[in-house]
Parts: structure tokens; sequence; C-alpha cells
């Protein structure tokens, strides 16, 4: 996964204008507490990210 794609996902499922928002201050559990951006920024690959995302806001299996 692209941290294009990455971006994508976060925008469809919370909306553009929150998404970026909530990425910069949610911190994830599955992410050592780190926010979506601190993650990225740490070099955490981006299919990692997504997948404490999802876990985080619940999302079918079909979206993982």
């Amino acid at each position: 996964m692209r941290e294009a794609e990455l971006w994508e996902r976060l925008d469809q499922h919370l909306g553009k204008g929150y998404a970026r928002v909530w990425a910069a201050q949610h911190a994830l559990a599955g992410l050592d507490s780190r926010t979506v951006e601190e993650a990225l920024a740490d070099g955490v690959p981006c299919k990692t990210v997504w997948r404490a995302v999802w876990e985080a806001l619940e999302l079918p299996a079909r979206e993982r």
C-alpha cells in the first residue's frame, strides 16, 4: 500500500476534512500510542498503519 492510498481510505471513511485532523490527533494502540502522522514519520509501513486504523475504527473485514 502506498501512502496516497492510505490517505484515500482515511478520506473515504472519515471524510476529507476530518481525516487529517483525526490522523494528527488520535493515538492508536496498534501504533504504540502514536498518531497516523507520527507513525508515518517514524517509517512505519502504510499497510501496518492502515491495519491499526482499520482496527481502531472497527471497519468491516472487507475493508482490511
